[in-house]
């Protein structure tokens, strides 16, 4: 079972090359249809009136993700409290999802964008580079979309170490 008190090491950072899609804050968040760990299909415009974290993420399973999907986790209840859903997305398939949520207990619902088509059109599908190689990945990113469609806000290039609980601030910063 998790532990909300555990003490996470940060993940290793991935340099950003470019990108060519800007999701920008108070324009409409690209709708998407996506499986989910248990094959389930979510569409991001059926989630409308509520706010919505949407969170991509690289790889399950590796350090920072899994930082990042447990911190998320340890705050889940007060994302539901707030009446916020809570989406992590990676290009990772829905059984790799199943395995990573059972290995950590988590409480995130997470969506396999395998064919990385909506990171995409959420400009997260860009030129990376480690250990002398380039590649293309996603960048680790939050949006906030708001009950009427919009992005409320966005996070970039981010730091797992507190970010969960500055995102859930957002959400209860968020007017009616």
């Amino acid at each position: 079972m998790l532990s909300c008190s555990d003490s996470h090491v940060q993940g290793k950072k991935r340099q950003k090359k470019g990108m060519s899609v800007s999701i920008e804050d108070g324009m409409a968040a690209p709708d998407f249809e996506l499986p989910d760990a248990d094959g389930e299909t979510v569409r991001l415009s059926a989630l409308r009136g509520h706010p919505v974290v949407v969170y991509f993420y690289p790889k399950d399973d590796t350090s920072g993700c899994t930082m990042e999907a447990k911190d998320f986790t340890c705050l889940a209840a007060a994302f539901k409290h707030a009446k916020a859903a809570l989406l992590g997305v990676s290009p990772d398939s829905p059984e790799s999802h199943r395995k990573f949520r059972t290995k950590y207990d988590l409480g995130v619902r997470l969506l396999a964008d395998e064919d990385h088509g909506v990171a995409e059109r959420y400009g997260v599908w860009v030129e990376k580079s480690m250990y002398g190689r380039t590649f293309m990945g996603v960048e680790r990113a939050t949006f906030l979309i708001d009950k009427s469609g919009k992005v409320a806000r966005s996070w970039r290039k981010v730091r797992v170490p507190g970010h969960a609980d500055e995102v859930l601030e957002a959400v209860r910063a968020m007017k009616g």
